[in-house]
């Protein structure tokens, strides 16, 4: 054997355990998942003014603060009988009275008279059927009937049918949406217990990147990354802060020393990989956090890496767009619904053609959705790499291929993360 064949030879020897190291390092999808759902945390509770509480999550349980409807309500504008009389043969009802909306409740004195009434007004005593105006006809004071068939308590909404008094009628835990408003303002419930949002701190790292009304150089990008992250986190109603700091090791250990104290979960993008500058690892273990797991077993994303302080959860999404997007919806997402006590359920969809995918990783494919026949289909999406920002504006979804197999068919069944 040559020289230079047994020096590579060597090399070779000494390079494989060391790859073998790399990939041990390196978890499951499933495994890096559970470690950061293992790390919940509870941001507390907070009252808001309810009509603030859209999109937030219910800290408290709704009863009814009295029955629903709280009267026997008029359903519809016309006149108030006494339907015995109606049934006796009578077609012709003086009217004795009016009953409109919001007024106190008044009786019908003679049995064979009418009182007109108002949608939402209190049925008056000693009637139990509402005639609707098209229904009647009104000449000299007197309400003549042109149907053929009443029954009793028809276009009554009546009291306490909807709900009693101490019926629960919003579980804690439920996402309020306009639905409730419309509950909190009717129990006259002016202030609501939510799940307190975390307090995040979103970076950006790089020297390459500019801001989004710069004009960048040849050998610069403008930042997009962080305002994806703030965009995600608005759609859970979460507010963020953004800083930018430049490939300076000094200079990010200085800016995080405060962010850890200062913040409940810091989201990164950039500087995880193995690059020259990509500090970020380095400085967080040096200020003491924790880290639970370094790179993941999945394309795009895999430099992912993920630590945590006593306060502080620290996620560190590798800097190419579509990873920092993808890493954010599988990872960070879960562990805001959980922590929050949220269950959201897996949806899965019908892959719609062949796919091949050798490495042995997870595989967050891009894909358009779409529905036939009642089932959601899923159409893989071509890009280029998970630098490929303008992708993403192509698809709706990413579908999770699972490691350790390479061919995929058309027509079988795979979870997917919508982001759309």
């Amino acid at each position: 054997m040559s020289f230079l064949r047994r020096q590579e030879s060597i090399k070779t020897k000494n390079r494989f355990p060391m790859e073998l190291g790399r990939i041990k390092k390196m978890i499951s999808v499933e495994e890096a998942l559970q470690t950061i759902l293992n790390s919940t945390q509870n941001f507390g509770v907070e009252e808001i003014p309810f009509i603030q509480s859209v999109g937030r999550i219910l800290k408290e349980e709704i009863k009814a603060d009295r029955d629903f409807p709280p009267f026997n309500r008029v359903s519809m504008d016309g006149i108030a009988i006494n339907s015995e009389q109606f049934q006796n043969g009578q077609k012709s009802f003086p009217i004795e009275g009016i009953q409109p909306a919001g007024s106190a409740q008044i009786a019908l004195q003679n049995s064979k008279n009418c009182i007109e009434v108002m949608t939402g007004a209190m049925l008056p005593i000693n009637t139990n059927a509402v005639v609707p105006y098209e229904d009647i006809l009104i000449e000299n004071g007197e309400a003549i009937i042109a149907i053929d068939v009443i029954l009793q308590n028809q276009n009554i909404h009546q009291k306490g049918k909807d709900a009693k008094v101490g019926d629960l009628l919003i579980a804690k835990g439920k996402t309020i949406s306009s639905a409730e408003i419309g509950v909190f303002a009717t129990v006259g419930k002016s202030i609501v217990k939510v799940a307190k949002q975390p307090k995040v701190m979103i970076v950006s790292t790089g020297d390459e990147l500019v801001g989004v009304a710069e004009t960048p150089l040849a050998y610069q990008i403008r930042r997009s990354n962080v305002f994806t992250l703030v965009s995600l986190l608005e759609k859970l109603e979460i507010p963020s802060e953004t800083e930018h700091i430049q490939d300076d090791k000094q200079l990010l250990k200085q800016r995080i020393k405060t962010y850890l104290q200062s913040y409940d979960v810091l989201l990164f993008s950039g500087a995880v990989s193995k690059g020259k500058f990509d500090y970020l690892p380095e400085v967080l273990e040096e200020l003491g956090v924790v880290k639970l797991f370094h790179q993941v077993a999945q394309r795009p994303g895999k430099p992912f890496w993920f630590g945590q302080t006593k306060s502080c959860k620290v996620f560190a999404f590798p800097g190419n767009p579509i990873s920092t997007f993808v890493n954010c919806l599988v990872y960070f997402y879960p562990w805001y619904f959980k922590s929050i006590g949220i269950e959201k359920q897996e949806e899965t969809a019908i892959l719609s053609e062949d796919v091949v995918f050798k490495p042995n990783l997870t595989y967050f494919l891009q894909v358009k959705l779409s529905s036939r026949y009642g089932h959601l289909i899923a159409t893989p999406i071509t890009g280029n790499g998970s630098g490929d920002l303008a992708s993403l504006v192509n698809a709706d979804a990413f579908i999770q291929l699972p490691k350790e197999t390479t061919a995929f068919k058309s027509g079988e069944v795979f979870p997917i993360i919508r982001y759309r």
